[in-house]
């Protein structure tokens, strides 16, 4: 199974710290793994780097899709393509999101839950045999509440990105806590930190990132 960014050939050599290193590809990257959305670009364009600064990751998302079709690539010439995310039925709040690699092979997908997503985000990764193994949750619900409350309000809507952050919690199904996204503070871009929070397999690194990216671009109209 080809894992062309985030392949881990090694365990956390510290767990639980957000600054372990985990080797991919041969090479030593680091996480915290950050995730850039530039909001002013026509075409929304994603970053995916390490701790390092190096590019992992890139997404220059399509205009006017009524279905999702996500292509991740390593380089931002996007020459080498590596992951697709891609939706079910044309956009609709119960559609499942599908990853595959570059050679259309499944290797799992991501869904809401329900109408618990109306309150806070929550969100189920299965596997590719459509058995559920992971769950994102929104740690604190009434950020987003105070989010689109003040982003309403005139002047000061322009600031709610940079001073109402959520962060979102990746579980096993036993409830073990395995990594965190946390919005940053940041003006005109969306700005999340991935930090691990125990180890993780290499399928596990594979569905925890590509299950974020997909979260994170359902709920980008949070700002």
């Amino acid at each position: 199974m080809r894992r062309d960014f985030f392949r881990v050939e090694a365990t956390l050599m510290q767990a639980g710290s957000p600054s372990a290193p985990v080797r991919f590809e041969g090479a030593i990257m680091n996480y915290p793994i950050e995730l850039t959305f530039k909001l002013l670009a026509i075409a929304s364009q994603i970053y995916i780097r390490d701790a390092n600064g190096a590019l992992i990751g890139y997404v220059k998302q399509k205009l006017f899709k009524l279905k999702e079709d996500i292509n991740i690539f390593t380089d931002e010439s996007q020459t080498q393509h590596s992951y697709n995310i891609k939706a079910d039925r044309l956009l609709d709040f119960s559609a499942q999101y599908n990853f595959t690699d570059a050679n259309g092979n499944l290797l799992g997908s991501i869904k809401r839950k329900g109408m618990r997503s109306l309150w806070r985000a929550n969100y189920e990764i299965s596997d590719a045999g459509a058995r559920h193994v992971m769950t994102i949750r929104e740690e604190n619900g009434w950020i987003k509440v105070i989010d689109s409350l003040i982003g309403e309000v005139p002047v000061a809507g322009m600031f709610t990105g940079y001073f109402f952050n959520p962060s979102y919690i990746v579980s096993k199904i036993d409830e073990t806590r395995i990594a965190r996204l946390q919005k940053q503070p940041a003006f005109f871009e969306g700005k999340f930190l991935l930090s691990p929070l125990s180890p993780m397999s290499d399928d596990e690194e594979v569905k925890v990132l590509l299950g974020v990216l997909t979260m994170t671009l359902l709920e980008r109209s949070r700002g």
